[in-house]
């Protein structure tokens, strides 16, 4: 395992961080989970992400089951609040109240007494931003929350909330948590040089594009049995707009280059966004432990230009690199 700084921070997190979105608690059964928790700790995998949101907050306790007999100070476990985890209307959003209220219930879910990173799920256009950052500041100051991130927001938003930390005397945010693959690259624009000239390192999810960079989806075939583009509870939906048949043909043209550098196209796609230097760690996800360890062997491949040119030219206008697609919604939910 290769582990880089997050952003200009102090914090070392390993190159590739294990996230259990869609998996635990959902997709996969408990047992499964665990095994592939520890299959990343095996490997090397010091770093851990989920958030109160998946699996209607399961995720987070079979994390924190995973873990438990682990030694804390030797982990990165980050986590997320945004989303609603309940019924009421502060159930949701980045309110003061939700905030506290939310990471109590994370650290109780985890089993532990903080967090490394706690981070903002998206943007909340209806709460003041000084009133997110400030509950953010206290949880640093409680010692819950050791530095805070966030998730899907655009370059303006990180740029404001930098502003106003700076201004108020608050922890500035250290990460950026985006969709980042080599089909998707809408950080490229505006988030990456923002992120660049202000010490923010991303910390990037989908790095095989849901599986599709695997090369498993086969143009002008069905999905195969048991895959996430079969799972209507585990994630189909987000995959679909991907599995176009001139997507899937450039996916598979991929193959030659992977093979020549005797990686499995999952390890490519894992290694291309490594290659970012604003990149601090990718997240995979896994259902079974032999994923994880075929992933992990991404962690310091180095890709020269000519390669990084090769995918490029294979996959060519399908590529996603429109800011506007960046995941921030425009009002709460």
């Amino acid at each position: 395992m290769e582990f880089r700084h997050l952003g200009r921070s102090g914090l070392i997190i390993s190159e590739i961080a294990y996230g259990n979105w869609l998996t635990h608690g959902s997709q996969v059964e408990e047992d499964a989970a665990v095994a592939c928790v520890h299959a990343a700790l095996d490997e090397g995998v010091t770093t851990f992400d989920t958030a109160d949101v998946y699996a209607g907050t399961r995720a987070e306790e079979v994390m924190g089951r995973a873990l438990k007999g682990q030694r804390r100070e030797g982990l990165e476990i980050f986590t997320k609040v945004y989303w609603p985890t309940g019924p009421g209307k502060n159930d949701r959003g980045l309110s003061r109240k939700h905030i506290m209220e939310s990471i109590e219930g994370s650290l109780r879910r985890l089993q532990t007494d903080y967090v490394d990173l706690y981070q903002a799920h998206r943007f909340d256009h209806e709460t003041p931003l000084e009133e997110t950052l400030r509950a953010f500041d206290d949880l640093v100051r409680q010692g819950k929350v050791l530095y805070v991130g966030v998730s899907e927001w655009r370059a303006e938003e990180i740029e404001r909330a930098l502003k106003i930390a700076d201004e108020m005397g608050f922890d500035r945010i250290i990460s950026s948590q985006p969709q980042y693959s080599m089909l998707w690259r809408v950080i490229e624009e505006e988030v990456v040089p923002l992120c660049e000239r202000e010490g923010i390192g991303q910390i990037v999810w989908s790095p095989i594009a849901q599986g599709v960079l695997t090369g498993k989806y086969q143009p002008g075939q069905p999905p195969p049995p048991g895959s996430r583009a079969t799972d209507q509870a585990g994630g189909a939906g987000f995959i679909k707009s991907m599995l176009t048949d001139d997507i899937l043909t450039r996916v598979q043209n991929l193959r030659p280059i992977a093979d020549e550098l005797g990686l499995t196209m999952a390890q490519l796609a894992v290694a291309w966004v490594l290659q970012n230097p604003n990149v601090s760690a990718a997240i995979v996800g896994a259902s079974r432990p032999e994923q994880v360890r075929d992933n992990v062997k991404a962690a310091g491949v180095k890709l020269d230009a000519e390669v990084l040119k090769r995918i490029d030219d294979v996959l060519g206008p399908v590529v996603v690199r429109d800011p506007a697609e960046t995941g921030s919604p425009s009002k709460r939910p």
